[in-house]
């Protein structure tokens, strides 16, 4: 009889030495694959992670949108500031503290500002009662233009009483009463934004050297000097483009005045200053709106005089365009006219109004920081470059323009084809 250790197992054979070691179970800690029918362990975390990122992209968005109009406020009283820079760098390099020097050149922005508006306002206060004044004399004689123009019998009672009981008078003045609190509402937005840049313009120039500190220390030393450069290349332009602008309104306001004195338009140099300033610190339809104003008061003393107005303000431009602000602009914001054109563009269409005014400095400035880093190579002396074409009369070798079959022709015969020599060269002859 066999012992129970001679016994063959199932499963094993005698004379396979594995069969001698016990079968292996597999090791959980070393990365065994999971069961099927259970989630792996990597999946919770990596759907935890995909829902805060979406969170955080949801959550950035909604306050960059909520906070848009103060970015948009501390870029615009950042350009002021770096308008403003050479005047309080020249104070404080005199000895005088940059809050002060700020402070200083805030007071007199406050007060030119304010003194402007003041005689703009009372001039068009003047023109309002004078225009009322006179509405009934206007009034009665575009009615007997009418009456002897159409052969009607119209009377200015009779069409005053429409106007006062028609219905569209009385909805007008319902809008007009419901839309005061939204007109107060504007008036204090404007108020609280122009504070807000004034705070913010009056921090960066004021601390202008610390904030360049606290940007710097968390920078490298190579990327230190960049940034200063770049600091600088902004406050040179934009200080430039303030300066250029403000000559030319200068020059224009002297010029418009000389006008409209000559012509004895009232409030000549409200409207004079009106004109310097609107024309150049509202890109593109500045001049539009500028030389409307003049127009209108000229129109109440003489209707010819608006035509004079309109005449020279048009060959003015003309002479500002092509003469006077390329030399003025040449040496501070030299930029292409196309190129000034289209960053206005582009500006009014990312942030309205303001994007047009800090658009030219903006362009001025990256292209005078990409002047600097930008390899520049020697232009080749090619008569294509002047604009001329250069014609050879043999055609251009690669067979292009109108000489392409003559040079297929070449080609074919430098490699045999088309030769006067017997096809059959070892056939002799018959």
């Amino acid at each position: 009889m066999a012992s129970s250790d001679d016994t063959e197992q199932p499963g094993r054979s005698s004379g396979d030495p594995a069969a001698a070691t016990p079968p292996r179970t597999p090791d959980p800690a070393a990365g065994a694959p999971a069961p099927r029918g259970r989630m792996p362990r990597w999946l919770p975390r990596a759907m935890v992670l995909a829902l805060a990122l979406v969170a955080a992209f949801q959550l950035g968005s909604w306050a960059f949108h909520q906070l848009t109009g103060l970015l948009i406020n501390i870029l615009i009283a950042f350009f002021l500031a770096l308008a403003i820079e050479p005047a309080v760098g020249w104070m404080a390099a005199h000895r005088v503290r940059r809050g002060l020097a700020a402070f200083l050149v805030f007071l007199g922005l406050a007060v030119v500002t304010a003194g402007f508006v003041t005689l703009l306002g009372s001039m068009l206060a003047g023109q309002i009662i004078r225009l009322i004044e006179g509405f009934p004399q206007y009034l009665d004689s575009v009615i007997n233009w009418i009456n002897h123009t159409f052969r009607t019998d119209l009377r200015r009672v009779d069409i005053q009483e429409g106007l006062l009981h028609s219905d569209w008078l009385r909805k007008y003045a319902q809008n007009s009463a419901a839309g005061v609190l939204d007109v107060s509402g504007q008036v204090l937005g404007g108020l609280f934004r122009l504070l807000t840049l004034v705070l913010f313009s009056f921090y960066f120039a004021a601390d202008g050297p610390r904030l360049r500190r606290a940007i710097c220390s968390v920078l490298p030393p190579a990327r230190q000097a960049e940034v200063l450069r770049a600091w600088e290349i902004a406050v040179d332009k934009t200080g430039g483009y303030l300066y250029s602008r403000g000559l030319m309104a200068l020059i224009s306001g002297i010029a418009h005045y000389i006008l409209l004195e000559a012509l004895g338009v009232p409030y000549a140099p409200v409207l004079a200053v009106w004109v310097g300033l609107v024309s150049q610190f509202i890109p593109t339809i500045g001049t539009y709106l500028a030389g409307a104003l003049p127009m209108l008061i000229a129109f109440t003393v003489d209707p010819w005089y608006a035509l004079w107005v309109l005449l020279f303000v048009v060959v003015y431009q003309q002479f500002e365009n092509y003469l006077l602000q390329p030399k003025l602009t040449s040496r501070t914001v030299d930029i292409h006219p196309a190129v000034a054109f289209g960053s206005v563009i582009a500006g009014t269409a990312l942030l309205g109004a303001v994007g047009a005014l800090i658009a030219i400095p903006a362009v001025a400035t990256l292209q005078a920081f990409l002047g600097a880093y930008v390899k520049r190579y020697a232009v080749t002396d090619d008569p294509r470059v002047h604009g001329h074409r250069r014609r050879d009369r043999r055609g251009p070798r690669d067979g292009g323009g109108a000489s392409a079959p003559a040079a297929w022709v070449r080609r074919l015969r430098d490699r045999g084809w088309g030769s006067r020599e017997p096809r059959d060269r070892g056939r002799g002859d018959v």
